[in-house]
């Protein structure tokens, strides 16, 4: 199934309802976490070094379609840990396409030909597969031999039953020019849209020494683009996006675009920093310091390029600037010349290490929990014996 035409008109459409509001901060997509728990164990995650009783929270359909309702974004990704594993993933998804939100159900794809019978293909809903790459890069970056040909049969299982299909792909500084643009000729032969993104060095990933800096992360791209001159590749990305990662955009992320919702409550202030959780979308919204975040502003976000920040900065500079964005589209992405100037980091401030806090405050929360259900079961059922 392709694309539904009609996709980027409502987003837009969306858009302009956002600026003829005069708000000045709004979701574009909702990150909804029902799990952090994966069959994979990648070397660059940051997402599955909890303990077991916190990779086994759930979150529950009830919660995730109040999350959607919620935050009100007409775009919702599921990524993970790994959704397919969670018992009520085709009842969320069913709740979501129904409200008729653009659905992208992110997968390694270990488990999407088994599962494939639980959806239907809908205009709503299209899967999104995690590849890093060709074969060797991909099944490197995933720890585990075997994953890319099996993500490659299901991809094609997926387009062949009728559904819309694209690949996500985060890119490492052990990637060449040469190889990413190998990887996305493959994406066009498979026919399907593709993401791509620079990793963002996450402070828990085993594998610290492959993250890109900025400088490299636009030297890379630009170099991609250069071979990828009237190839037709297809990117999930707008034009000033592809612009930026290649240099030609001096753009300051917007963390409240992708807000994002797991199983901790809703997660301050993106997907990719867990500093902070707070019980609705209106408090974090409200709450949350959005001006001491992002590059320049805060260490942690000095090298992040990352499309979760960017790409809502990427849409609403198109809406202020519909001309500027169009000519980028038809022109392509300036490949040569100078760059736009680096922000500063010479006035942000320095990180802050309180990943342990959370987790000790949510194996306590766990415990209690645990604790008072044992106390409310009636003795018969806790002694099965008397």
């Amino acid at each position: 199934m392709p694309m539904p035409y009609f996709k980027e008109a409502k987003i837009a459409a969306y858009l302009l309802r956002q600026r003829l509001a005069g708000r000045k901060r709004y979701p574009l997509v909702l990150m909804l976490e029902p799990l952090f728990r994966c069959n994979l164990a990648c070397a660059g995650c940051g997402k599955i070094d909890y303990p077991d009783p916190i990779l086994n929270q759930r979150m529950s359909v009830q919660e995730c379609l109040d999350a959607v309702d919620e935050c009100g974004a007409p775009v919702v990704a599921i990524p993970g840990g790994e959704p397919l594993i969670h018992r009520d993933i085709a009842e969320i998804v069913g709740g979501i396409v129904a409200r008729k939100k653009f659905l992208s159900l992110c997968t390694n794809a270990l488990l999407l030909k088994k599962k494939l019978h639980l959806f239907k293909p809908s205009p709503y809903l299209f899967f999104t597969v995690h590849l890093d790459g060709l074969r060797d890069h991909h099944d490197q970056s995933v720890s585990q031999k075997g994953v890319f040909d099996i993500a490659i049969d299901a991809i094609k299982a997926a387009k062949a039953a009728g559904f819309a299909v694209n690949v996500n792909a985060t890119i490492f500084d052990n990637h060449t020019a040469e190889d990413v643009a190998a990887f996305l000729d493959l994406t066009a032969e498979l026919g399907v849209g593709v993401s791509i993104s620079p990793g963002y060095a996450y402070e828990r990933a085993p594998d610290q020494e492959h993250f890109l800096n900025r400088r490299k992360t636009k030297e890379l791209f630009r170099r991609v683009f250069a071979l990828g001159k009237g190839k037709k590749w297809k990117f999930m990305h707008s034009p000033l996006f592809l612009d930026f990662l290649a240099g030609n955009q001096a753009f300051h992320c917007t963390p409240w675009g992708m807000p994002t919702r797991n199983v901790f409550g809703w997660q301050k202030p993106c997907y990719l920093l867990g500093e902070g959780y707070v019980s609705s979308f209106k408090e974090l919204m409200e709450t949350t310091d959005w001006e001491k975040y992002g590059t320049g502003r805060y260490e942690k976000c000095a090298n992040c390029m990352a499309h979760c920040g960017y790409e809502p900065t990427a849409a609403e500079a198109s809406m202020r600037n519909p001309l500027g964005a169009l000519m980028t589209a038809l022109r392509g992405v300036r490949t040569q010349g100078p760059m736009a100037p680096e922000i500063a980091l010479t006035n942000q401030r320095p990180a802050e290490y309180v990943f342990s806090g959370h987790v000790a405050a949510m194996m306590e929360e766990i415990d209690r929990s645990a604790a008072t259900e044992s106390a409310t079961l009636a003795p018969a059922a806790r002694f099965p014996d008397l």
